[in-house]
C-alpha cells in the first residue's frame, strides 16, 4: 500500500476544495507514476488521519475518481488504482475521430496537427 501523506499536499487556505485537490493530486500521481495501476491506496480513515482532513472529504474523492475510472474498490480488499486509465481510452477515442475526419476532409497529418495546436492555444 502507497503512502499518499508522504508526498500529498493539501493547502487548507487555497480556494480550491479540499476533496478536489486530493482528487487532483491523486490523477496526478497516477499519470507521473507515482500510483501504478494496481497500486492499493490507503483506507479512507487512514489517508483521512494522515492528511489531516475530515473522513467525509477523502471519502468524497475516492468516490469521484471511482466514477471517473480512476480507482477501483474490492470490497473488504480494499481501495486501488484502476487498470486502465480511463483518459487513455478517452483520448484515444478522441484522436480516432479526429483522425477519421481530417482525411474525410482531406486535411493531411500537418494540417491536422496544427489544429490542435491552435486549439491549445
Amino acid at each position: 500500500m502507497t503512502k499518499l501523506g508522504d508526498w500529498v499536499c493539501i493547502d487548507h487556505r487555497a480556494p480550491s476544495p479540499l476533496f478536489d485537490q486530493l482528487r487532483t493530486q491523486i490523477i496526478e500521481g497516477v499519470r507521473d507514476g507515482r500510483l501504478p495501476p494496481g497500486t492499493r491506496l490507503p483506507t479512507v480513515r487512514e489517508l483521512a488521519g494522515q492528511l489531516g482532513l475530515a473522513v467525509n472529504t477523502v471519502a468524497r474523492a475516492y468516490r469521484e475518481l471511482e466514477s471517473a475510472g480512476v480507482l477501483e474498490t474490492r470490497g473488504r480488499f480494499g481501495t486501488f488504482v484502476a487498470r486502465v486509465d480511463p483518459a487513455d481510452t478517452a483520448m484515444a477515442t478522441a484522436a480516432h475521430t479526429y483522425v477519421t475526419a481530417a482525411k474525410a476532409l482531406g486535411i493531411d497529418k500537418a494540417d491536422a496537427l496544427r489544429y490542435i495546436e491552435i486549439a491549445f492555444g
